[in-house]
């Protein structure tokens, strides 16, 4: 017997969709323009830049949540729609916003890759929630985040901000995780072979997304490369001393090999030298391998959060590092100078990273009591959550084979 549809992805989506895609082309088409301007040396800079921070969004963030036994298919294929609904929402947010707005907005060689690195937010996102929720509901929570983050970017961390978007999307979501669906949640060996692909794709090109990150700062490539590598061996080597028998557990390898360049996304100019990176990226990745063993028990049980792909201990938790970081070594160099300004410096960092964690939480909350109205809230039965069969096509189902 075939699959039976969600009523909400069934009649609304394609129906929602397609009416959201209409409107944007209506957009594109009456207010936006190319720049015609041409410079060989950018055009080969930024052509770079938003081959490797595609790969990062598309491959990487898609395989990397593929590893669970019965749900591959949505886990990649859910990311690409997302991705692609949110790098499009994002070009017209910043030519509406950020451009002064004179009839038409102008798309430039910085566009594409711009709007791609403020739509990796909800790819982060919705690691906390995936499986539990339909693809309207991912809709809504990626227009909803994307337009968000954009007005705060200025001032935001997007690994803090995101990581706690979605584990408040979580929590607002109605109760916690039923009984017996976390038998669901396991991972297969083909499939996390899968998401191991996605970590190296990742891990292959965080040097790019931080060097477009902190504004092609050159020495971002070098210090993220080195936190990532010691994050890595630290990461392997933890989850074998963790394990009574000395195994090295997958799921540890998924998360914590990328910790490191997620704690060195913000503090690059400070770090003059590789050792520092070296040591953020040890730091990091003991932490995650340390959250990994130890939160899934306390949000499960005490806060009713469900972290389906560690997005708090790959993200969160590492990005809190850095921002902490950063803001020890801008004290040190605020004593060290005597300067009235770099202590100036430090509080708006603080405030700048207060503001990200505060941002993520309170407007993850709204929108995940916004996805739980009766519309878009038709979340699978227990037995079909992390299942594909709510979402795609069987062929064998559907002739009883």
């Amino acid at each position: 017997m075939g699959s039976k549809y969600l009523w909400s992805v069934r009649g609304c989506l394609p129906l929602w969709a397609l009416t959201l895609e209409v409107a944007l082309i209506l957009v594109f088409f009456f207010f936006v323009k190319y720049d015609n301007s041409k410079d060989p040396k950018l055009t080969e800079t930024y052509r770079v830049i938003f081959q490797d921070i595609t790969v990062m969004a598309a491959l990487g963030f898609g395989f990397l949540s593929s590893s669970f036994w019965k749900q591959g298919w949505s886990s990649v294929a859910f990311n690409l729609f997302m991705l692609a609904l949110g790098v499009q929402w994002a070009v017209l947010l910043d030519g509406f916003l950020l451009q002064s707005f004179l009839g038409s907005v102008t798309i430039t060689l910085t566009s594409i890759p711009q709007a791609t690195m403020n739509a990796m937010s909800p790819l982060i996102s919705v690691g906390a929630i995936l499986g539990k929720a339909n693809l309207v509901q991912l809709v809504l929570m990626t227009l909803i985040e994307v337009t968000v983050f954009f007005i705060t970017r200025m001032m935001s961390h997007i690994y803090v901000f995101a990581a706690y978007f979605g584990l408040a999307v979580d929590w607002g979501l109605p109760g916690p995780l039923p009984d017996g669906a976390e038998k669901k949640d396991k991972t297969g060996k083909s499939r996390s072979l899968f998401a191991m692909l996605g970590t190296l794709f990742l891990w292959m090109f965080w040097p790019s997304f931080n060097y477009a990150l902190l504004h092609q700062n050159g020495i971002a490539v070098l210090n993220t490369y080195y936190a990532l590598a010691v994050s890595a061996v630290t990461a392997i080597s933890v989850s074998a001393l963790t394990h009574p028998q000395g195994k090295i557990n997958m799921a540890h390898i998924h998360n914590a090999v990328l910790a490191g360049g997620v704690a060195v996304g913000t503090l690059i100019p400070l770090i003059d030298s590789p050792w520092p990176a070296m040591v953020l990226g040890l730091m990091a990745g003991l932490i995650s391998i340390g959250g990994a063993k130890c939160l899934p028990v306390c949000f499960n049980r005490v806060l009713g959060i469900h972290d389906t792909c560690g997005v708090h201990y790959t993200f969160g938790l590492p990005g809190l590092l850095g921002g902490i970081t950063n803001i020890v070594l801008m004290l040190y160099q605020a004593n060290r100078n005597q300067d009235a300004m770099d202590g100036y410096q430090v509080l708006i960092y603080l405030s700048v990273l207060s503001l990200s964690l505060a941002m993520g939480l309170v407007s993850g909350l709204l929108t995940g009591w916004l996805l739980s109205n009766k519309i878009c809230r038709a979340v699978p039965p227990v037995e079909k959550y992390f299942h594909d069969q709510d979402f795609w096509e069987f062929p064998h189902l559907a002739v009883g084979l």
